[in-house]
């Protein structure tokens, strides 16, 4: 795609701002590091266009903070008070499922991550949203908590401009067939290999 010029031009009737802004389903795969912190970027992007965002944590506690959340909050307060920017929210398996469940609730982590996938259809059907960051929701699928037909499905119907992107490793093959665009992050090195913990400021 050089000059940011597609390499094709299908002949589909659409216009060149048609085909433009066609709304994507963006899968992040691979062992490599930067799968959550590219979709994150994604959706900084998508506040300063003054879109809706919602985050969706699948394999994360609510009650471990990420640098990315804080800063989004933080975001999300400055639209709410100036109008600058988009709303975002921020959900975390757990308490963070704040619809349905109350803060102690002792759960099952399949029944709280069907239960995650479910309002995140609910809002898909009211277009709720304009990004939503589904992340890690590859593990989920994988255990077999969620159906990945039901997935797909829900993502290749939903009405309206919503974008979604998933984070995760081992993308099931039926997700990356479906979706507008893949990467896959490929590790090279990693500071791990020599033994050395994540930190802060570089893993959260």
């Amino acid at each position: 795609m050089p000059q940011g010029q597609p390499s094709v031009v299908p002949d589909d009737g659409l216009t060149t701002r048609q085909r433009r802004n066609r709304p994507l389903v963006m899968v992040h795969t691979g062992d490599g590091k930067g799968k959550s912190t590219a979709a994150f970027g994604l959706a900084l992007r998508a506040w300063n266009q003054g879109w809706s965002v919602a985050v969706f944590q699948f394999v994360k506690s609510a009650k471990w903070r990420i640098g990315e959340q804080s800063a989004l909050e933080q975001l999300a307060a400055v639209h709410r008070e100036t109008g600058v920017g988009g709303p975002v929210e921020w959900h975390a398996m757990g308490a963070g499922w704040s619809w349905s469940r109350k803060a102690g609730t002792s759960e099952d982590h399949a029944a709280a991550a069907a239960e995650g996938w479910a309002e995140i259809k609910r809002r898909i059907t009211a277009e709720q949203h304009d990004l939503y960051v589904l992340d890690e929701l590859t593990y989920p699928i994988g255990w077999g908590w969620i159906d990945v037909e039901d997935v797909v499905d829900t993502l290749r119907t939903r009405p309206g401009r919503q974008h979604v992107v998933i984070t995760g490793r081992r993308a099931h093959h039926r997700l990356v067939e479906s979706a507008d665009l893949v990467t896959e992050m490929t590790k090279v090195k990693h500071p791990m290999d020599v033994g050395q913990k994540g930190q802060r400021g570089i893993e959260w």
